[in-house]
């Protein structure tokens, strides 16, 4: 290990390798440090009886900065890309319904009442303010909308993205372009077309450029691992920073490496870990910064993945999965069909189901033990696919910090720790807190960090 490193990143989640690929790509010296025993975080495949299953998210949004990634990478060849039109479906309590994607679809759906249709279909004819103060997404969307379309679509599409309670995420912060949208025009539909416009969006755009959710032939850590060719021997695993601490014009970092302690000097620090991990460390150096991402809540998460014979279940699985409201009585926030969207993700003649249950409104369910997580939802199943039997094949991840939880004030912490960081020159905090869980916001945000990391190297290299 590099005794002096110009630039230290701490994790190896996905912010923080892609942080560091890009830095290493633009030529600076840098090292990663991880505490586990392994890169990614909960980016993980396993093989289990022949089933390919994701411990962590199931796919990949791809568009942008991510899709070129993956051609720098050479991944293109191993992509797997899900059918455009899979259909998503939501549990009423009663049957599965599809969400209708199109105006035709919606207007002809019999999710929503005819009441709730209305109210969507005038939405741009009409002009609304957002209130001062921080709004929940339940709040908003019953205030603009109705009860019912928040019950059956905003709710789920809540708990599939953030694992969250809609009462209390932020719009602002979990959706800043609706938010966005209704402030400047007063209709959230004129205001996404004039959002569009305005950032060239409405024009063409490639194959390549057009959002694409995708996987990998061997699963989703070869994104991880090929990241981690990249860096090559500087990623450090198995390495715990204990403590940083301000050092002349740079940063020391105390790290526990193999049982063994070392110090590691460095000119620029960049954090990548989960945002109480990051509070912990610089709550000495950096004290306001700790106290806005200590605040950050992170809602508890079981990933449940089973294999079926297909003939134990009778529904077609024809799609994406389902989404559960909380009100629909079941556990489960949702279920994905990994092998209706992805080849080889099971063997010949059976089925791989993966669902999500716990989160920011079930959090206790987390601790069960695996066999009583997989009874939960083989239950949910039987009653929403008609499965029946017990599955060939399971295996129960459990994360009592999945994903952090964009709720109210979210914004206001995050402009505090921006503040604070302004006055600690060559630290940068990085995560899926900032921009968003997905591994695609991760990535850009990680982006735009490198290149502020590149540009404080480059005015150093000019005054000396």
């Amino acid at each position: 290990m590099a005794s002096a490193p110009l630039t230290l990143v701490i994790g190896a989640g996905i912010s923080g390798l892609s942080c560091a690929y890009a830095l290493k790509k633009s030529g600076q010296n840098v090292v990663v440090l991880e505490a586990g025993a392994r890169p990614g975080g909960v980016i993980q495949s396993s093989e289990e009886r022949g089933y390919l299953v994701e411990l962590g998210p199931q796919s990949f949004g791809a568009t942008g900065a991510f899709g070129d990634l993956l051609q720098e990478l050479g991944l293109n060849d191993q992509v797997l890309e899900a059918p455009a039109a899979a259909a998503r479906y939501v549990w009423t309590g009663e049957r599965l319904v599809s969400v209708p994607m199109t105006l035709p679809a919606f207007l002809a759906s019999d999710l929503l009442s005819w009441k709730s249709k209305c109210r969507v279909f005038f939405e741009p004819f009409g002009t609304t303010c957002p209130p001062e103060g921080d709004e929940s997404v339940a709040a908003f969307t019953r205030r603009k909308f109705s009860d019912e379309l928040f019950e059956r679509l905003v709710d789920p599409f809540v708990s599939g993205i953030y694992a969250g309670d809609a009462e209390q995420i932020s719009l602002r912060a979990a959706f800043p372009k609706v938010y966005e949208a209704e402030k400047s025009t007063g209709s959230v539909m004129r205001g996404m077309i004039k959002l569009r416009q305005k950032s060239g969006a409405g024009r063409a755009v490639s194959s390549r450029r057009r959002s694409r959710l995708i996987t990998f032939r061997s699963g989703n850590e070869t994104l991880v691992r090929a990241l981690a060719d990249r860096l090559g021997r500087a990623l450090c695993c198995h390495t715990a920073v204990e403590k940083i601490a301000k050092a002349g014009d740079g940063y020391l970092a105390e790290a526990r490496r193999n049982g063994a302690s070392e110090q590691i000097s460095c000119a620029r620090l960049v954090i990548a870990t989960p945002a109480g991990t990051a509070a912990g460390l610089l709550e000495g150096l950096a004290p306001e910064v700790s106290v806005s991402l200590a605040g950050i809540a992170y809602a508890p998460l079981a990933v449940v993945s089973l294999g079926y014979r297909r003939e134990q279940i009778p529904h077609g699985l024809a799609g994406f999965g389902f989404l559960a409201p909380r009100s629909s009585g079941l556990r489960a926030l949702g279920t994905v069909w990994n092998s209706s969207l992805f080849p080889d993700r099971a063997p010949q003649g059976q089925v791989l189901l993966t669902t999500f249950v716990g989160g920011a409104s079930d959090p206790s369910i987390v601790a069960l033990s695996p066999q009583e997580l997989s009874e939960i939802v083989r239950r949910d199943l039987a009653t929403v696919l008609g499965v029946t039997g017990p599955p060939a094949m399971q295996r129960v991840t459990q994360y009592t910090q999945a994903i952090p939880q964009y709720n109210l004030g979210h914004t206001e912490r995050l402009e505090k720790a921006r503040h604070a960081l302004r006055a600690v020159p060559g630290l940068w905090v990085v995560g899926n807190y900032w921009k968003g869980p997905a591994v695609g916001a991760c990535f850009e945000n990680s982006l735009a960090v490198a290149e502020q990391v590149r540009i404080s190297y480059n005015s150093f290299e000019a005054e000396a």
